[in-house]
């Protein structure tokens, strides 16, 4: 039996977060179009917001999660030693066989990062409503891998675009056909969830607004737009700003009462956002003053350390894989979002 309205946090903040969040890109598309930035590259203004607080943010917000919580550190002891080392022994190795392949792996595993992130809000929605029917879980999967795998395939089909994942050719180009093929799935998938929605009453609209908000940015920020700055802000703030909502919330209702990440939250969300931003800050300035040199503006003059890629590369690189490893662990088990 499906629960009426079964909300994750709660109606208002679930559409904050979710539908604002996509709200929030379409705006910034408007904007760029406004000021004629909607074809070209981010704007620095653009970064900073989007990359830097949110992007690069939402990755040091894990620690609230993991490494600020005593208990959940006593609990894993080895996963939370070994994969920050792991992350950067094979990122190492990864970049001497290539900077390319470095760079390419990064892209595949924030890939399937993204993705999953996705899938995952749908199973927590589902789970919330007391979803267990085999047809529904089939018609749910189906509808938000294709609306965040089809726009990848295209991608894929229709290389070379003007914005990269990481970087340009990081992507490995496929035949055209694939997407020609996955097409006519795509629309099957989304009309089928649709459909079965209407029919049942909408009744899990929070689940709902993920597909639909997914569907739209993926959509528009691969498919329809050809530019860095409409794949960015797409692409970035509905997986950021919900995933730092969730971690707030877990810190605050989930962490043991002697963790650093409850003491910090309890002061409010600023706590946090403090703590994410300065990180995010620090590392951005650490690429930037030795590998990027793209954002003096933000970050001052820096240093030529080109020749030390090799290991400067995976060490910065390895708070954001250490993310993305540690992501695909800490929210299997039974947890339920507070009400």
């Amino acid at each position: 039996m499906v629960r009426e309205t079964p909300w994750l946090f709660s109606r208002n903040l679930d559409l904050t977060v979710f539908g604002g969040s996509a709200l929030l890109a379409f705006i910034a598309l408007a904007i760029g179009a406004r000021l004629g930035i909607l074809h070209g590259d981010t704007p620095p203004w653009a970064w900073l917001v989007a990359i830097l607080f949110v992007d690069v943010a939402h990755v040091w917000s894990t620690l609230f999660r993991t490494y600020l919580d005593v208990a959940e550190l006593r609990r894993r002891p080895m996963l939370y030693s070994l994969a920050p080392i792991a992350s950067l022994v094979i990122g190492v190795a990864l970049y001497h066989s290539g900077a390319m392949l470095f760079w390419r792996c990064v892209a595949y595993l924030a890939v399937f990062h993204f993705v999953r992130q996705q899938y995952g809000w749908v199973a927590l929605y589902r789970a919330r409503g007391g979803e267990s029917g085999r047809v529904g879980w089939w018609i749910d999967s189906c509808a938000i891998y294709a609306a965040t795998l089809y726009p990848l395939l295209w991608w894929h089909a229709h290389l070379p675009r003007q914005f990269a994942w990481m970087m340009a050719g990081d992507f490995a180009a496929l035949p055209a056909f694939v997407a020609n093929v996955a097409a006519p799935l795509y629309w099957i998938a989304l009309a089928a969830y649709a459909l079965r929605s209407i029919v049942n009453g909408v009744p899990n609209p929070g689940k709902d607004v993920v597909v639909i908000t997914t569907a739209l940015c993926w959509y528009v920020g691969i498919i329809a737009l050809n530019s860095d700055y409409a794949f960015t802000v797409t692409n970035v703030l509905i997986h950021g700003i919900p995933y730092v909502a969730l971690v707030y919330l877990h810190a605050r209702t989930h962490a043991s009462s002697e963790s650093l990440a409850t003491k910090l939250v309890r002061r409010g969300p600023l706590a946090l956002f403090v703590v994410v931003w300065f990180l995010a800050f620090v590392e951005e300035a650490a690429w930037d003053h030795t590998l990027w040199h793209e954002h003096a503006v933000f970050f001052g003059g820096g240093l030529s350390l080109e020749s030390l890629a090799w290991i400067l590369a995976p060490l910065l690189a390895t708070p954001q894989l250490t993310h993305y490893v540690l992501d695909g662990f800490i929210w299997k088990r039974r947890w339920r979002p507070a009400t």
